[in-house]
């Protein structure tokens, strides 16, 4: 009979797939490119986390007392995930406008009507 700490490492592991399956889902249902990049990105950085509470809990179980070693990693992927989708999605639309294609114009282009 599996003991109380590997059952919560195994739910954790299958919560983490089923997030990572819903983005997969989401990269193939959504029309377009900048919509595409919002599942995988999210989906990324709940997954990670989901695993590092799964690697914390079994390593410290396992070990000789609480290990935050781990804690390390899910920072950087914390940091690094949104950044890369932002850098992604910037370079995209930098593509596109030069390709001519019918975009919104820039944030700080955009002139506000007054309201009455």
């Amino acid at each position: 009979m599996p003991s109380v700490p590997d059952i919560i490492v195994a739910l954790l592991m299958l919560a983490s797939g089923v997030v990572a399956l819903v983005a997969a889902l989401g990269l193939l249902r959504l029309p377009h490119f900048f919509m595409r990049m919002h599942a995988p990105a999210i989906a990324s950085t709940l997954g990670a986390w989901l695993i590092t509470f799964a690697s914390i809990t079994h390593f410290s179980t396992r070990g000789s007392g609480l290990q935050l070693h781990i804690w390390l990693i899910i920072i950087l992927l914390s940091i690094t995930g949104p950044v890369t989708t932002v850098v992604l999605v910037r370079a995209a639309l930098f593509r596109r406008r030069l390709a001519g294609d019918p975009l919104p114009p820039p944030l700080g282009t955009q002139t506000t009507t007054p309201r009455k």
